[in-house]
């Protein structure tokens, strides 16, 4: 179709080969660049973030290929009805083209289309492109703009009866989106961009049109808001979720945050030091915990422990734990046979789940600690500028095998030194041996700090600013003098 002449402005000059080249080159190797990208996208239906980087890569991608289209469109020029490729240059894009944008069926190319009206003569024109878009044979002619409607959803009609009206009435631009249904019961949205074409006297002569199937691009962009609303909804919940598991957590774990003397008054009582600390991700609250009673025969419970998990699930399942722990450990059951109770409560519960733990009880008495663990770092001794972890007696982990006996060992204490208890994920790196060599390695600190409090201020300036990938609970406890 010519350019037309409009009574308001010269027809723009077309602009220079060289210059379309390069900017369809460039849209070419940015388009290799999105496919790169788009490939590293690759997520499973459960995974959110990544279903929405996809979508947006896809987005990304009808962009380029809509650019790259027009462009290639903008160097060929208008071809003349039934022209054939020159020879040797291909269809389509000419030499830079891409797959995928030539003027096959399927492409960008074919997916746009031109129309004009003729008012005065009631003729309408079509170019090719278009009775694809519609999915109408070429044999059936292109509609008048009296049979256009009928093709379109209802719901979208009186807004193109708007524009062209407004196109034809008053001379306004046409630059909307309508809905039509195909022979074949599909629909398209189809984007129309026109002008009223007028006569040497300024009247309304025919609307010329250019329509493009935008039926891809709407889909991915309607793919990119329904996935980026369903990512705001989980982090929503994943926000909701960690507030409730923090309050769980602080209303289980001893309120206690300053240095604490069990028994309260008593010779060799136990000068005690808490602390928590999480994990680099907020939305990694585990199921550790660290305790500290009196209890009512005199002696004291020392525990720490970590359960399977994160989020609401793992510090409610702590809570009960803890709970059903500082039960029995009221009742004077011995630290091996609480363990394997606690291990048969964890096997029995609604949410099966993992845990390690120790457990110990302190006689301050005969200065002796009776301990068991399952599956978990052995308390660290320093005593005399050097520390060691103490043995472990036999114990699996929480949860692991029904039945399970749990062994019990005992330590005798002195005054002056440290005990310390931690769960896992303390460094960087993996494994409890991380953790514990680099607790051991803090011994000569130890030695010079008078309280419990002071020894875990050397633990947190230690580890309180690494970049952890778990939670972790420290609890320290330094014999007093009798």
């Amino acid at each position: 179709m010519p350019s037309h002449v409009f009574a308001d402005r010269p027809a723009p000059q077309p602009p220079e080969r060289g210059t379309v080249d390069a900017l369809i080159t460039r849209t070419l190797l940015l388009r290799g660049d999105m496919d790169a990208v788009r490939r590293d996208a690759v997520a499973d239906d459960d995974d959110v973030q990544g279903r929405w980087q996809r979508a947006l890569c896809d987005l990304a991608v009808h962009h380029l290929d809509d650019l790259g289209a027009h462009l290639g469109q903008l160097k060929e020029g208008l071809p003349a009805a039934g022209a054939e490729p020159l020879a040797g240059e291909p269809s389509g894009h000419g030499a830079h083209a891409h797959p995928g944008t030539g003027g096959g069926p399927g492409s960008l190319l074919s997916r746009v289309g031109s129309a004009e009206w003729d008012l005065l003569t009631d003729e309408v024109s079509w170019s090719d492109e278009l009775y694809p878009i519609f999915g109408r044979p070429p044999e059936s002619g292109p509609l008048s703009l009296d049979e256009l409607p009928s093709v379109v959803l209802p719901e979208d009609q009186s807004r193109l009866t708007s524009m062209v009206t407004d196109c034809l009435v008053d001379g306004k631009p046409i630059d909307g989106e309508f809905r039509i249904r195909r022979p074949d019961s599909t629909v398209h949205t189809l984007h129309m961009m026109g002008e009223p074409v007028l006569d040497s006297d300024g009247c309304t002569a025919s609307m010329w049109a250019v329509l493009r199937d935008v039926s891809d691009l709407r889909r991915s962009e309607r793919t990119v808001r329904e996935t980026q609303d369903s990512l705001r909804r989980r982090e929503q919940i994943a926000r909701t979720e960690r507030q409730v598991a923090v309050e769980l957590q602080e209303a289980v774990l001893p309120p206690w945050r300053g240095p604490v003397r069990l028994p309260q008054g008593g010779p060799a009582a136990l000068d005690l030091a808490a602390h928590y600390l999480p994990s680099a991700a907020p939305s990694r609250i585990g199921g550790d915990w660290y305790d500290a009673m009196a209890l009512p025969d005199g002696q004291s419970l020392l525990t720490v422990g970590d359960l399977t998990g994160h989020g609401v699930g793992a510090t409610s399942a702590m809570a009960m734990l803890l709970g059903a722990l500082r039960g029995m450990a009221v009742a004077g059951i011995a630290p091996g046979t609480l363990m394997g109770h606690l291990n048969e409560l964890l096997d029995a519960s609604a949410q099966p789940a993992l845990g390690s733990a120790v457990c110990c009880r302190y006689d301050p008495a005969a200065r002796t600690l009776t301990w068991s663990q399952s599956g978990h770092p052995a308390p660290l001794l320093f005593r005399g500028g050097t520390g060691r972890a103490l043995t472990p007696p036999s114990g699996v982990l929480l949860g692991a095998m029904p039945g399970t006996a749990y062994g019990q060992a005992e330590e005798r204490l002195r005054t002056g030194d440290v005990l310390v208890l931690h769960t896992g994920g303390l460094t960087a790196h993996r494994g409890a041996d991380a953790g514990e060599d680099g607790l051991l390695a803090l011994a000569p600190r130890f030695t010079g700090a008078g309280t419990a409090q002071e020894c875990m201020r050397v633990v947190v300036e230690e580890y309180g600013h690494t970049e952890r990938q778990e939670d972790a609970c420290v609890l320290i406890a330094r014999v007093g003098a009798p």
